[in-house]
C-alpha cells in the first residue's frame, strides 16, 4: 500500500485521489474484503466499492453531439475504426458529422457504423447516448483527439499531445545469402505496406523514406515499442533485417538535446554496487536511493535514453535475473557526452555452411557461441562473443583433419558449452553501428552489415 501510494504521489495525484479506497482480492480465489480482519466468501465488496466510488459519467444526451477519438483500431472491411466516449448529444448509423482536428479546417463526414461494447464482444447500436463508449466506422480522418460534433454546432474539444518518437531504427529488405528462404514477405513493397498499416493504429510511431528504396526509417517511443512491432511482423511471416536504435535528436534555441528516461531499480543489496557503477558509466544520474530493510534497494536514476540501449541484458546478468527496472520518458534536455559503446567484439564466420563441433569446440577458448553444430552458417554472420574487444574472423565449418594413423591425442572428447539463446530484444540491443539484425519467422540471426572481410576493411577506412 505504501509503495502504491508513492506512486500515485510520483504520478502527481491530487489529494483526492491520494484519499483512495483499498479493496484486499484474490480473483485466483474468488474473495473479496474491506479489511483483513473480516473474511469474505465472494466478490461483492469489490462490486460494492466500485458503485460506491466510480462515479456515472456525466453529459445531456439532449445537447449538440461532442464525441472525441481516444483510440483507434483497425479493419480491413471498413477501414480505419475510432473509439471514444460520447461527452454529450446522440449519435446513430448513417449521421452526418463535423470532423474538428486541431488547426485543420472543420471537415463534414458521415459515420457508417456505431457499436458499443457488450463485455469484449462488440455489438452494433441502434442509438448511442452521452456517457456511451463506442467504436465508429467510415471516416478516414480519424486520429487520435479527433472530435465529432454536431453540423450546426461544432465544438472541439481539447487536443490530446501523443508522447514522440525518441528511438529510431532502420527497417531493411534482407539481403544475406539465406534471403527468401523463410519468410512469406520478403520485398520492399510488402514492407512498407505491412509499416503503412501499422501508421493507422499505431499512432506513437512515424515511418519516414530514406536514400535507399529497400531500407525504411522507423521511429517509436522505445525499444519495447518497436520490438513488438518486429515480433508481430515475424508471426506474420515477415523477412527484414534493422540496424542498431538510436535516439532522436532535437534542436531546442540551438543546443542539441536528447531524451531522458526516470529509471527505477530494485535489486539486492549484493548486487547494489555493480548496478550503479554501470549506470554511472551509462551518464545516469542518481536521484534517489531507498532499503527496504530486507536485503533490497531501490534506486531511482535520471538517464539519457542512448545510455539505456543494451542495458537490460547486462542489467539481468548483474542481478542473476533478480533485478526489477522500470522507465518512463522525462524531458528532452541537453546532450551528455559519447557513452562507452559495447566493450567485447564479435566472432565472425569467414565460410558458408554447417557449423560443425569440433570447430566450435576448438573456437570455445576464443569467446562465447551464439550457434549450434549443425546450424547454417554464412560468410559475415556473428557466430559468438570475442573475449577480446576485437572482431574476430574464424572458420567454423573446418572439421578434424583425418589421417590413417592412429596416434594418442587424436581421439579427443568434444564437449561443448551451451550457446548464448538469442531473443530478439536480446539481439537488438546486442549488435553495433556496423551490424545488422536478420530476422525470420524461424530464425534470428546477428550479421555484419558487410558480409565480406574487405568491404568491412574498405567501410571503416571510409569511416575514419
Amino acid at each position: 500500500m505504501n509503495h502504491t501510494f508513492d506512486l500515485f504521489d510520483k504520478l502527481g495525484a491530487n489529494e483526492e485521489q491520494l484519499d483512495f479506497p483499498v479493496v484486499y482480492a484474490s480473483a485466483l480465489n474468488g474473495y473479496a474484503m474491506m479489511d483483513l480482519k473480516h473474511a469474505s466468501a465472494d466478490m461483492r465488496p469489490l462490486f460494492d466499492t466500485i458503485l460506491k466510488h466510480v462515479l456515472a459519467p456525466v453529459g445531456n444526451p439532449d445537447e449538440p453531439l461532442q464525441l472525441q477519438i481516444s483510440a483507434l483500431d483497425y479493419s480491413s472491411f471498413v477501414g480505419r475504426i475510432g473509439i471514444g466516449r460520447i461527452s454529450r448529444g446522440r449519435l446513430k448509423s448513417g449521421q452526418d458529422v463535423m470532423v474538428l482536428a486541431g488547426n485543420s479546417a472543420p471537415k463534414k463526414a458521415r459515420v457508417n457504423q456505431v457499436l458499443g461494447f457488450r463485455g469484449i464482444e462488440r455489438v452494433q447500436l441502434d442509438e448511442a447516448l452521452a456517457g456511451d463508449i463506442v467504436l465508429i466506422n467510415g471516416i478516414e480522418e480519424l486520429s487520435i483527439g479527433v472530435t465529432l460534433a454536431d453540423i450546426n454546432r461544432p465544438e472541439a474539444l481539447p487536443m490530446r499531445a501523443v508522447d514522440e518518437p525518441t528511438l529510431t531504427m532502420n527497417f531493411q529488405v534482407n539481403t544475406s545469402p539465406f534471403a527468401g528462404k523463410e519468410g512469406k514477405f520478403v520485398t520492399s513493397r510488402q514492407l512498407r505496406e505491412r509499416l503503412e498499416k501499422e501508421l493507422l493504429t499505431n499512432v506513437a510511431m512515424k515511418l519516414e523514406d530514406t536514400g535507399d528504396t529497400d531500407s525504411f526509417l522507423v521511429s517509436g517511443r522505445g525499444e519495447l515499442h518497436l520490438t513488438i512491432l518486429l515480433e508481430s511482423m515475424r508471426r506474420e511471416g515477415y523477412e527484414l533485417a534493422v540496424s542498431r536504435p538510436h535516439v532522436v535528436i532535437r534542436e531546442i534555441d540551438g543546443v542539441k538535446c536528447e531524451p531522458f528516461e526516470m529509471l527505477t531499480v530494485d535489486v539486492e543489496e549484493a548486487h547494489q554496487g555493480a548496478v550503479m557503477e554501470a549506470l554511472g558509466a551509462r551518464r545516469g544520474d542518481l536521484q534517489d536511493m531507498v532499503s527496504d530493510e530486507r536485503g533490497r534497494v531501490r534506486l531511482d536514476y535520471r538517464i539519457p535514453a542512448r545510455g539505456l540501449i543494451g542495458f537490460q541484458s547486462d542489467f539481468m546478468t548483474m542481478t542473476r535475473g533478480t533485478g526489477l527496472m522500470s522507465h518512463v520518458f522525462d524531458e528532452y534536455a541537453p546532450m551528455r557526452p559519447e557513452i562507452a559503446a559495447r566493450r567485447n567484439g564479435v566472432l565472425i564466420s569467414a565460410e558458408q555452411g554447417e557449423a560443425v563441433a569440433y570447430a566450435l569446440w576448438k573456437l570455445q577458448e576464443r569467446g562465447r557461441m551464439f550457434v549450434n553444430p549443425g546450424d547454417r552458417l554464412y560468410e559475415g554472420m556473428v557466430i559468438g562473443i570475442h573475449s577480446r574487444d576485437n572482431d574476430l574472423v574464424v572458420n567454423p565449418i573446418k572439421g578434424k583433419q583425418l589421417t590413417n594413423i592412429r596416434a594418442s591425442g587424436t581421439d579427443e572428447a568434444v564437449t561443448l558449452t551451451p550457446p548464448i539463446q538469442l531473443t530478439l530484444e536480446s539481439a537488438i540491443e546486442f549488435i553495433a553501428d556496423d551490424e545488422l539484425v536478420e530476422i525470420t519467422p524461424k530464425t534470428i540471426r546477428v550479421r555484419k552489415r558487410f558480409l565480406r572481410e574487405h568491404e568491412r576493411k574498405k567501410a571503416s577506412r571510409a569511416a575514419a
